[in-house]
């Protein structure tokens, strides 16, 4: 028997509480991953006000000194000092947990290999994966916590045969996209309090009632070891000779000028490429950081119909088998289309678009939705390899 079907025997003469245990709010611990901002605040705070028993745990991921200085990014300097302004308030325990060489070790090292492969990373998704799902998720449990709270904006959903994962209420916070990859197990442990919210003003709202100091707090922007969006300075700082210039060169070969690094560029851009006066548009297609050459093309060399999918972590009812007709998104910024996915050994998968792409990246994530709703079937990330449209 499953966790979630002893729980709902146990309840059917019992009523469950907000987070789905058949037990008083005060009987039911809970840890709370606080980042500093105001949607983790919110979470403690209002399970703390329902009489739970809060546990709220904090990550300091990078150099504690630098991130004094830096505002607008989650886990910094400040952001640990308002989180604790936050437990403080609300009365309830706080942790910080220096994850700094984890954390290093687990996404920063990775997103510099990544971007120097010709790849664009998306290391939110590996800091989700492999820490605060992973290594926090261990430590929710070592402290005796029922679950593990955390303030992203997504549902979950008790099922009929296992809880499920749903697109957050509100279109423009969903974060669904960054939080494929979590594991059945996880789902099972995991609390998403703000899901159901259908904006962020309910959610600052919820933050003024409680008096917290983060209700106006920006929210954070850039990756939180990217200052200012930077992408580049932080891989040459971790990989110096990474910006080494090169070729720009078309499908043939034929050289049409120098760039200044294959970091500096990602598939699908047109400007900054300094090689104007061709004629019609020309865009990046292709990374090749072997020879350091970055490949342009006309923008009808950006479609593409077939994308080969790796890492895939499955979370549909159905066998992970044939033919499986969904909806996948290719990018957080873009609306999930038609396709069809076909399964392969080794958790891979050959994802057909119904109608072509552009821009269709490897180093991110492809998330399978199911064809009607709102369920997350999964996801994997997009390889190096992809076919383009006919």
């Amino acid at each position: 028997m499953t966790m979630i079907a002893a729980e709902r025997a146990e309840a059917r003469d019992t009523e469950l509480n907000s987070l789905g245990f058949a037990k008083p709010p005060a009987e039911t611990r809970v840890v709370v991953a606080m980042s500093g901002g105001v949607d983790s605040s919110v979470v403690a705070a209002q399970l703390k006000s329902e009489g739970y028993d809060v546990i709220g745990v904090t990550l300091q991921l990078y150099d504690h000194g630098a991130a004094l200085a830096k505002k607008g990014a989650c886990c910094a300097g400040q952001d640990i000092h308002d989180a604790r302004r936050v437990a403080e308030r609300m009365g309830f325990p706080h942790y910080v947990l220096d994850y700094e060489n984890k954390f290093r070790e687990s996404v920063i090292d990775e997103f510099a290999d990544a971007y120097l492969a010709g790849a664009t990373p998306v290391p939110c998704i590996r800091c989700n994966e492999r820490v605060k799902f992973r290594d926090l998720l261990d430590t929710a449990r070592d402290l005796d916590a029922d679950c593990m709270a955390t303030g992203h904006y997504i549902q979950r959903k008790d099922g009929a045969a296992r809880a499920e994962l749903h697109m957050a209420a509100d279109p423009n916070r969903d974060q669904s996209y960054f939080l494929f990859s979590t594991t059945q197990e996880q789902l099972d442990y995991l609390r998403f309090p703000l899901g159901h919210l259908v904006s962020k003003d309910e959610t600052r709202a919820l933050a003024a009632e409680y008096g917290l100091s983060v209700a106006d707090k920006p929210d954070s922007q850039d990756i939180c070891f990217v200052p200012n969006g930077d992408y580049a300075a932080v891989i040459e700082k971790l990989r110096p000779g990474a910006a080494d210039p090169g070729e720009i060169v078309d499908d043939n070969g034929n050289v049409l000028g120098t760039h200044r690094g294959v970091i500096h560029y990602t598939i699908g851009q047109r400007r900054g490429l300094g090689i104007g006066g061709l004629g019609d548009p020309l865009y990046v297609v292709r990374l090749e950081p072997e020879t350091r050459r970055v490949v342009v093309g006309p923008r009808s060399a950006l479609s593409t119909k077939t994308v080969n999918v790796t890492e895939v972590n499955w979370l549909g009812d159905d066998a992970y088998e044939g033919e499986i007709p969904c909806l996948v998104r290719i990018r957080s910024t873009r609306p999930p289309r038609p396709a069809i996915l076909r399964p392969l050994p080794g958790r891979r998968a050959e994802v057909e678009l119904l109608d072509p792409e552009d821009g269709v990246s490897p180093g991110q994530a492809c998330v399978f939705y199911e064809p009607e709703g709102t369920r997350v079937l999964g996801g994997g990330w997009i390889s190096l390899r992809r076919r383009p449209a006919a």
